[in-house]
């Protein structure tokens, strides 16, 4: 338990250029407290002495804002940054080095006995207010975003967003589409291929597009070059979308 104690610490230090020293960590982080808590709950809990371990928890949400249920398995150098509002279920299993920001829960979408919370593989972070709900898997190394309602799993290293959740596309087409909606003024966050949405097909479509005719100006600029062509004098370029409009319409 204490070994368990100083990785969590170390964690803190890692991952939170706020913390100053180890006595500043223990007296001032609840996440740390919870943990603490929660471990000897866990203990509690695993030794079928049920009802010390539920009010041992009761005490650590009282005192922290954290709410863990002492069923839950948590792995080493788990942090939760700033904590208050976080809810982690019975059920729910977080491997090591995951990070939870505020206001997530992990939580349950049926009645019925058995697993019936997520699990966090190593490596997980999840963004302040998220919801990651039922029986699924985030995969290692998996991201995420703020305010997400996750009810599908999740694959190892991709980031999901947005409510109902979706998984970013990781594509070479996803990359250009990034790189063109940067340059419009706007971001492409949280636009999925697979909405039908027609508003998001039309932002796709344009974004194709246009990236599409960058790199066939780019291909048509080497062949002039090739051929002798100077092609040095500046175009001022012309601003053909409304930013403050587009922006309205993603959101």
């Amino acid at each position: 338990m204490f070994r368990k104690l100083r990785d969590d610490i170390t964690a803190v230090f890692d991952r939170d250029p706020a913390a100053r020293s180890v006595w500043e960590v223990m007296t001032c982080y609840p996440g740390i407290h919870a943990l603490i808590f929660h471990r000897f709950a866990h203990w509690l809990w695993g030794h079928r002495l049920r009802w010390m371990a539920r009010f041992v928890a009761h005490v650590s949400r009282f005192l922290t804002g954290i709410e863990i249920h002492p069923g839950a398995t948590i792995g080493r150098r788990f942090f939760i940054d700033h904590g208050m509002g976080v809810v982690i279920g019975e059920t729910a299993e977080i491997g090591d080095d995951v990070t939870l920001y505020h206001g997530v829960t992990l939580g349950g979408t049926s009645w019925n006995k058995g697993k019936r919370h997520p699990t966090l593989e190593n490596g997980v972070v999840i963004g302040a207010g998220a919801k990651i709900l039922g029986p699924i898997v985030i995969g290692a190394g998996a991201k995420v975003g703020s305010n997400a309602v996750v009810t599908k799993a999740v694959p190892a290293g991709h980031t999901a967003v947005g409510n109902p959740a979706r998984v970013l596309d990781t594509s070479e087409q996803g990359r250009q589409r990034q790189a063109q909606a940067e340059k419009m003024g706007f971001s492409a966050y949280a636009v999925g291929r697979d909405q039908d949405d027609p508003l998001s097909k039309a932002l796709h479509a344009l974004l194709d597009h246009a990236s599409e005719t960058d790199r066939r100006l780019e291909i048509l600029l080497k062949q002039l070059a090739a051929a002798g062509v100077k092609c040095d004098e500046k175009v001022q370029s012309t601003e053909h979308f409304d930013r403050e409009y587009l922006s309205k319409i993603v959101d």
